[in-house]
C-alpha cells in the first residue's frame, strides 16, 4: 500500500491541475469503488472549485467551494492519469504487473482548465467520501488521528509524552496512526536504522535524547523520499509516469543477509516479523 511519501507524490502531481479548478464534468463509470460512492457524487461535485489540495497521513483531501472535501484514498493500485495542455502524464511501468484495460478507469474528473484526471484501480480498494469540511477531524476516519510527522506539532517533546510508560515495542508504536500519522513500515524500519535504535525495544525505554535524533531521522526519510517520488514498491507510480527510486537507497528495507550501511559496522541485515509485519533491522548498531 501506498505511504505518505507516495500520497504527497501524488498530490504534488494533481495539485497543478486541480487547485482552483472548477470541475466541470464527473463521471462515476460503477456505484462503488472499495466502499459505495457518496449519494449524488456527480452532482455535488460538478460546478464545485477545487480551493485546495492538501493530504494527512495517506489521506488525499480536495477542498471544495461548496463546504465540503473529497475524501480520496489510493488502496492499494489506485492512480491517476492526467491529460492537459501541457500533455499527457501516464504512469509508467509498475514494479509488478496489473491488469490494464478501460474497465479500471471508474472514475473521471474535467476541470474549466480543459484537464482531464482518471481514477484506475484494478483492486478496487481505493475509496472516495464527501465530507463536511468544518467536520473532516471529526469524522471516523480522522478522528484520533495524531500529529503529521513532517508537521510542527510532531518533535521529540511530544513523541516521549506518547511514549511514556509504554512497554509496546517503539517499532509498533511509531505505526499506530493515533501517536504519528501516516507512518508507515517501510519508512519506520529505514528511520529506526538511521536512529540506530532497535525496533524491538520498548517506547517507553527510549531516551528522549534519542527520540530527539529519531523525529529528525523520520523527517529526514520522508523529505528524501518525497524528493525522490516515493518508494513505487509493488503497484505504486507516480503522476508524472516516473517510477520513485527511493527504494535505491534504503538502508535497512529488503536487505535482509546484506552487509549493514553503517559506517565502521559489521553486521548484517536481518529480518524479524512484528505485528504481523516484517522489521528489517541490524542488530549490531541498533540497540
Amino acid at each position: 500500500m501506498p505511504e505518505l511519501p507516495e500520497v504527497e507524490t501524488v498530490r504534488r502531481g494533481l495539485a497543478p491541475v486541480l487547485e482552483g479548478a472548477r470541475l466541470t464534468h464527473v463521471l462515476a463509470r460503477r456505484p462503488d469503488l472499495r466502499f459505495p460512492l457518496p449519494d449524488d457524487f456527480k452532482g455535488r461535485l460538478e460546478g464545485a472549485t477545487v480551493e485546495a489540495l492538501e493530504r494527512r497521513a495517506k489521506y488525499l483531501q480536495a477542498r471544495l467551494d461548496t463546504g465540503e472535501t473529497l475524501v480520496m484514498h489510493l488502496g492499494m493500485t489506485g492512480r491517476f492519469d492526467i491529460e492537459s495542455a501541457a500533455g499527457s502524464t501516464t504512469p509508467g511501468a509498475f514494479a509488478h504487473p496489473v491488469p490494464d484495460g478501460a474497465k479500471h478507469a471508474h472514475v473521471v474528473f474535467e476541470t474549466d482548465g480543459g484537464a482531464r484526471i482518471t481514477y484506475s484501480d484494478p483492486r478496487r480498494f481505493g475509496f472516495m467520501g464527501l465530507v463536511p469540511t468544518a467536520h473532516l477531524a471529526e469524522h471516523p476516519w480522522f478522528k484520533g488521528m495524531g500529529p503529521e510527522p513532517l508537521g510542527p506539532d510532531f518533535n521529540a517533546a511530544y513523541l516521549a509524552d506518547a511514549l511514556e510508560g509504554r512497554s509496546q515495542a517503539i517499532k509498533t508504536l511509531l505505526l499506530d496512526q493515533r501517536i504519528v500519522a501516516g507512518l508507515g513500515n517501510i519508512y519506520v524500519c529505514e528511520a529506526l536504522h538511521r536512529a540506530h535504535i532497535s525496533p524491538m525495544k520498548a517506547g517507553g525505554k527510549v531516551t528522549k535524547a534519542r527520540l530527539a535524533a529519531l523525529t529528525e531521522d523520520i523527517r529526514l526519510v520522508l523529505e528524501e523520499a518525497i524528493e525522490a517520488g516515493g518508494s513505487t514498491l509493488r503497484d505504486f507510480a507516480a503522476t508524472d509516469g516516473a517510477l520513485g527510486y527511493f527504494q535505491h537507497s534504503f538502508r535497512a528495507y529488503g536487505r535482509e543477509d546484506e552487509p549493514c550501511l553503517t559506517p565502521a559496522c559489521r553486521g548484517v541485515i536481518r529480518r524479524k516479523v512484528q505485528g504481523g509485519r516484517s522489521t528489517f533491522y541490524c542488530p549490531v548498531c541498533q540497540k
